[in-house]
């Protein structure tokens, strides 16, 4: 039996569609507030389709030196084209981008978990410095 964290693949985004992207300060000032923006597609476009879609990311932050690991957010994409009338004829499509604005006491590590309905979970990271 395998351990959660191994269900999860990893990638360079900039060839990977389904890795999520971590876009914020490298450096941040302690107590006072950022935003993070997580998204996929940054270089390739994800299908945003009744049948292929990424139906949630979710935000963890990791002090440095720390055992713990803190949860952020999760963002849910419910909408991907269903309608009555069938597959993508529905009105509307949530996009696969989220925002969260978060502040910080201490240096650590960012890690975005996104959900593919067809190809599974998928990581990344990027590390905070303290300035």
């Amino acid at each position: 039996m395998g351990k959660y964290g191994d269900l999860f693949q990893s990638d360079d985004w900039k060839k990977e569609k389904h890795v999520p992207v971590i876009e914020c300060p490298d450096v941040v000032k302690a107590e006072e507030p950022f935003s993070v923006k997580v998204s996929l597609g940054k270089e390739i476009a994800h299908p945003n389709t009744t049948e292929h879609h990424i139906r949630w990311i979710q935000l963890t932050f990791k002090p440095e030196g720390d055992k713990y690991a803190y949860h952020v957010g999760t963002f849910e994409f419910t909408a991907h084209g269903e309608c009555v009338e069938g597959p993508n004829k529905g009105p509307v499509y949530t996009g696969h981008t989220a925002t969260a604005e978060l502040k910080v006491s201490k240096p650590g590590t960012l890690v975005a978990a996104s959900y593919c309905n067809i190809h599974g979970l998928w990581e990344s990271s990027k590390d905070i410095k303290i300035g």
